[in-house]
């Protein structure tokens, strides 16, 4: 059985917008994952070139990982609200 033949099946209930949301919400939180990992990663490897700048470099983090959080947050209630609306 393919993949697609299984994933027809499970939507067979509940439809395909709700298979969607579902789908686009995990979506949504891997890729917040992976943003926020690329940031922390050139954040550490900027820290080793130059670790006097360890406070400027620390804060462009956080504000960058924040923004990226709240772009996550918005797409996974969003997908939510599809799902149970």
């Amino acid at each position: 059985m393919t993949l697609l033949a299984i994933l027809l099946q499970a939507a067979a209930g509940i439809g395909f917008a709700k298979m969607g949301a579902g789908i686009g919400a995990g979506i949504a939180a891997i890729g917040a994952g992976i943003g926020i990992g690329q940031i922390g990663k050139g954040a550490v490897e900027s820290i080793a070139r130059q670790p006097e700048a360890v406070g400027d470099i620390r804060s462009n983090m956080i504000v960058a990982a924040a923004l990226i959080e709240g772009v996550a947050f918005f797409a996974i209630v969003v997908c939510l609200l599809i799902i149970f609306l």
